[in-house]
């Protein structure tokens, strides 16, 4: 096994850069990338939304008496520029609810971590990149903002102010709205109560941040203390997710991950006095596994999955030049240790996770290249079950 010790050349998590509006890895005149206030949603506080409210009765049973909810993930799905990589994974999922666990069990939904459109979230690409791919996606579609969703442009016609094109689609004021740009699909909007909100479930709680634009990210009040309320309050009975877009931890060589990320979340989890049993993020194109080990032992999973549909992927970094082979140990500093257990930075894909009282299981699936032949078909690269209760993996060996 690889350990490697320090930061220097392996940067699992960097701090968020001063707020100067631009940051080294993003020079393009056009753009933008300074905080964002946000806009004002029809949702009031805790801003929760129970599931039983958005799947018809009969999905919402079957869930509730199989005690397992099935569900996909993924992130940065916009499909800009080159179309085909979000259409093999929106493919790829299309294929995947027919496939039902071993009690008959199907997947009930999507869920995004953002930059959901490319590259400032405009109304204009709502339907090339978000309601044309998934035409055939037959479930509901929940997301948080990424920093495309909410990087407005100041020029331009259609671009409007931070995040127009995400609270008309995915924060409409109520239920069954068809918005314009929605074309010949006959998805209708989505009622999420805000741009950083909760998903009641009955097996799992689901914390979704917006981390704002700024590189690295940027969470300020009244999101900070809502997110330890929703700690404190939200049930201990289920496992409870974080989902957002930058990642506290990451081993790619493009992004890598937030220390500043980091920071909120643990020390939201010191206030309230609970860590969240797992947490998911997008924003760096790749898929990465990581477990996150605290100074006192307690164990936290955290799942990168961002190869959705943008068509350019980003690397893992190398150690000593050579292509890494997880699972790698990394020193984080502060008596943390954070271990890459498996990744994929080669194919876009996506994840299918199962949740029941005891045990939380996931399955990463590759998606085909585009120049590879479609009948491939999805290949699964990673397999795990976790045991959100005991903190520890159960099966880890795929």
């Amino acid at each position: 096994m690889t350990v490697v010790k320090g930061t220097k050349g392996h940067v699992f998590g960097r701090k968020r850069p001063a707020a100067t509006g631009a940051h080294p890895i993003h020079l393009a005149p056009a753009r933008d990338t300074h905080f964002r206030d946000l806009p004002e949603t029809a949702g009031k506080p805790p801003f929760r939304l129970d599931l039983k409210d958005v799947l018809d009765a009969a999905a919402y049973k079957a869930v509730a008496n199989s005690k397992k909810l099935i569900f996909h993930l993924n992130g940065d799905t916009g499909g800009i520029k080159e179309a085909m990589p979000q259409k093999l994974v929106a493919s790829g999922m299309e294929a995947d609810l027919g496939i039902p666990a071993d009690d008959g069990s199907l997947p009930q939904f999507l869920y995004i971590t953002g930059d959901c459109v490319y590259f400032n979230g405009s109304i204009s690409e709502y339907y090339a990149q978000f309601y044309m791919p998934y035409e055939h996606y037959d479930r509901p579609v929940f997301a948080v903002p990424g920093n495309h969703d909410g990087e407005n442009l100041s020029i331009g016609a259609d671009q409007g102010t931070t995040l127009d094109g995400f609270q008309r689609n995915f924060c409409a004021d109520k239920p069954g709205q068809k918005m314009p740009e929605a074309g010949d699909s006959h998805r209708t909007a989505m009622n999420q109560p805000n741009f950083y909100w909760t998903l009641l479930t009955p097996l799992c709680s689901i914390v979704g941040l917006y981390s704002n634009v700024p590189e690295g990210g940027d969470i300020r009040e009244p999101q900070l203390s809502w997110l330890v309320n929703e700690l404190k309050t939200l049930p201990k009975s289920m496992p409870l997710f974080i989902a957002l877009h930058h990642p506290p931890y990451s081993a790619d060589n493009f992004h890598s991950g937030s220390s500043y990320m980091r920071k909120v979340i643990q020390d939201a989890a010191s206030s309230a006095g609970r860590e969240p049993d797992m947490v998911l993020a997008g924003h760096v194109h790749n898929y990465q596994r990581i477990t996150a080990t605290r100074a006192d032992g307690t164990v936290v999973p955290h799942l990168v999955c961002g190869a959705g549909g943008y068509h350019n992927l980003h690397s893992i970094m190398k150690v000593n030049g050579a292509k890494m082979i997880t699972p790698v140990d990394f020193d984080a500093g502060d008596g943390e240790t954070v271990r890459l257990e498996k990744y994929s930075d080669d194919h876009h894909g996506f994840l299918r996770f199962e949740v029941t009282k005891k045990t939380i299981t996931g399955r990463y699936y590759e998606v085909p290249r585009p120049q590879e032949p479609y009948s491939k078909g999805s290949q699964l690269l990673d397999y795990w079950e976790y045991d959100w209760k005991k903190r520890q993996w159960v099966s880890n060996a795929l």
